[in-house]
């Protein structure tokens, strides 16, 4: 071991113990001092478990004391999977500061928005000065862009105080291309048995595996317990590659389980395209197994082809007949439940769902893919009229699924979500080349000077355009949708919430009305039922019965008493709670 930040540094010889570990105690080593590992006498790298890496990614370690930090949240312990509302955000984009002590003071204004559960995008430190944060080398350390590991447990225990869970995007299934020292000393960490998209798979099973399971549970454990997050969102699991049983994937969950114990509210959810459901079952009390939930993209591409008849990539599989894949997304979870998808060419795709609760599916309208993966970063608000959207966006807030916003969303944001990241000289351009070559596909994107116009991933300019201007938020057409947000939001905490837990699991049914209209019945334990009637499209309904029971809420005004006469406006949707 190296102790200090230069190169130069005396180095302290480490005691070798079993299956390859090295260990040290040195009086020298106390909070705040920094370190490095020496390979064999010449290479010196950081600790691949760093808490923090202050001089960024091929900096040296600082050592940080777990327990100096002065916890008062002893009492919380987090709430039901059924109350969340959850709201994605960019730490370094969300606010002016890009930093922990900058988002702590916006947590008032999402409890008065009707948040319950402020999901981070990953932390683990990043080469240079932004990033989306899927690019982290060192999963055990909070990047020093945002601050320092205390700065980031105040926003956790501040958040505790007002009622909000904090969830964290962990990222599972690679390393970032710059800072991985890993590959140096520890090849056993990876496998070429799998490809992915970012290279050589980790080695979750093949031979000694053991310890890169352990890292990644242990990594799951400390995120939960040294800070205190209410839960985990694993991203992309389906490129995690494991034929060992238990899978890590489940070996991890129970790990969890085990851990928290069932007093504390802790939840765990995927990113998962193979909609495996298995993943999601319930006991007999209807607990979850393993998972809480999957994003469930179905009904976000589904919803998309509704509202802006995009058909490229993966929106083809919904492109027929999108309001028949919403109504089966509503009422049993995943649409593609093994049948063969068009765009993976025609391989089936997915498991049964209708047998699981609707709180194993989080759905949403946006997410930082959704708008960051357009080439020009647009949001939908940007795209579709605004009728079109508060139709599609009562149908998501007001549905028993736990919706999902994506940061600016609420009220209308038009500021874009780009791709940015900060890599050194060579790789910057390597990203910037694959990054216009990945959207030639599209007919606007075909020519070399349209690929140009895609903004530069590397450029400070495409960060700082992410950022959310809320200065923006004093203007009217911002604060009329911050106004509709925040209604649905307290209709769907007070009126929503309360029946989540009765709602019949396998029983819930839907109806197409034309092309464009849906009518949707989730079956109460009560004996009632919650109703959902919406007309998705620019011409009039004609021939609607109206459901029978209370308006939960209505679109316009009038909208019952033109129910009544058997016509629905275009763009419109109803909600009624029949008892």
């Amino acid at each position: 071991m190296c102790l200090g930040n230069e190169n130069g540094s005396e180095p302290v010889a480490m005691d070798r113990v079993d299956d390859g570990w090295f260990h040290l105690l040195s009086p020298s080593a106390a909070a705040g001092s920094h370190y490095r590992f020496q390979i064999d006498g010449g290479l010196r790298v950081p600790d691949p478990a760093s808490r923090f890496q202050p001089l960024d990614v091929h900096g040296p370690s600082e050592v940080i004391d777990p327990a100096a930090f002065d916890w008062q949240d002893d009492t919380w312990q987090g709430r039901p999977w059924d109350e969340a509302v959850i709201y994605e955000l960019h730490v370094g984009t969300f606010t002016p500061e890009g930093t922990f002590a900058g988002l702590e003071p916006r947590l008032d204004y999402l409890v008065e928005l009707g948040i319950t559960a402020v999901e981070l995008m990953p932390l683990a430190d990043f080469p240079g000065a932004r990033n989306w944060g899927y690019d982290g080398v060192f999963p055990f350390a909070p990047d020093s862009q945002y601050g320092r590991p205390d700065d980031l447990k105040r926003v956790l225990q501040t958040a505790h105080k007002k009622g909000l869970m904090v969830f964290l995007d962990a990222v599972y299934n690679h390393f970032g291309p710059e800072g991985n020292y890993l590959r140096a000393y520890a090849p056993q960490f990876f496998t070429d048995r799998y490809d992915t998209p970012w290279g050589e798979a980790i080695n979750f099973g093949g031979p000694e595996s053991r310890v890169v399971r352990d890292f990644f549970i242990h990594n799951a454990l400390y995120w939960l317990t040294e800070y205190h997050f209410d839960g985990l969102r694993f991203d992309a699991v389906h490129a995690i590659f494991d034929d060992s049983a238990p899978d890590i994937l489940a070996q991890l969950a129970e790990a969890v389980r085990t851990a928290v114990g069932p007093d504390r509210h802790v939840h765990l959810v995927l990113e998962n395209d193979n909609n495996a459901s298995r993943y999601l079952t319930r006991d007999g009390s209807g607990r979850p197994n393993l998972y809480d939930a999957q994003w469930n993209d179905d009904i976000h591409h589904a919803l998309h082809v509704v509202l802006t008849g995009e058909k490229d990539g993966y929106y083809l599989d919904y492109a027929e007949r999108p309001i028949q894949h919403l109504g089966r997304c509503l009422t049993e979870g995943f649409d593609e439940q093994g049948e063969a998808s068009t765009f993976r060419e025609n391989r089936p795709r997915g498991e049964p769902s209708r047998h699981l609760p609707p709180t194993a599916f989080v759905s949403f309208l946006q997410n930082h893919d959704q708008v960051g993966n357009r080439p020009l970063g647009e949001r939908i608000m940007n795209l579709v009229d605004a009728r079109a959207i508060k139709a599609a966006v009562a149908v998501i807030l007001l549905a028993p699924s736990p919706p999902l916003l994506f940061m600016g969303e609420e009220f209308g944001a038009d500021t874009p979500f780009l791709f940015f990241c900060d890599f050194g000289p060579d790789l910057a351009i390597t990203v910037t080349e694959g990054r216009r070559k990945q959207f030639a596909c599209l007919s606007r994107f075909q020519d070399r000077p349209a690929q140009t116009h895609i903004p530069d991933p590397n450029e400070d300019d495409t960060f700082l355009r992410s950022r959310i201007d809320w200065s923006s938020l004093r203007e009217p057409r911002h604060q009329s949708w911050l106004e509709f947000y925040r209604h649905l939001l307290t209709i769907r905490n007070h009126r929503i919430v309360p029946l989540v837990k009765a709602v019949r699991e396998g029983e819930s049914t839907f109806e197409t009305l034309g092309d464009r209209g849906l009518m949707v019945l989730w079956n109460l334990q009560t004996g009632g039922k919650l109703s959902l009637l919406a007309n998705l499209g620019a011409e009039q309904l004609s021939g609607v019965k109206c459901p029978e029971g209370e308006t939960l809420y209505a679109a316009e005004e009038n909208l019952v008493g033109m129910l009544n006469e058997g016509k629905m406006p275009a763009w419109s949707s109803a909600w009624f709670l029949n008892r």
